[in-house]
């Protein structure tokens, strides 16, 4: 039988392992600003809007918000096919980058945490995995 130290050991790396603390997520917003400034700037732009009718914007997207396990399964396996943003009909084509799950969650973190967005959805490796074809 575990004894009241090990329960609470336990309970504080679950509680760290579920939501990561506030440095953590700085620090993997860090790195996701990287990466969307290697790989994503081209088609969304620095500052997140996209091309109206071209390259959805990422900064203030109503789909983003609402469906971030679509959008990470975006970054995760690409985009193609009928989205709609903001009121307005999207329908090209988005390679996938080819990233690992923790670089996926660092990129949507950045994307969720900043270019004007506001979540409180802290996006972990575990979840990236999650997410299938």
């Amino acid at each position: 039988m575990l004894g009241l130290k090990s329960v609470t050991a336990f309970a504080a790396l679950l509680c760290l392992l579920v939501h990561p603390s506030q440095d953590d997520l700085e620090a993997s917003i860090s790195r996701g600003e990287e990466l969307y400034m290697e790989y994503c700037i081209q088609c969304h732009l620095p500052d997140g809007t996209g091309t109206e009718g071209v390259h959805p914007p990422i900064a203030g997207s109503d789909y983003l918000m609402n469906n971030p396990d679509g959008a990470i399964k975006a970054v995760k396996y690409g985009q193609q096919g009928l989205i709609t943003v903001n009121g307005i009909e999207y329908n090209s084509y988005m390679p996938a980058p080819g990233f690992e799950d923790e670089e996926i969650a660092d990129v949507m973190n950045f994307i969720l945490h900043r270019l004007g967005n506001e979540s409180e959805l802290v996006v972990t490796e575990e979840m990236v995995a999650a997410i299938e074809q």
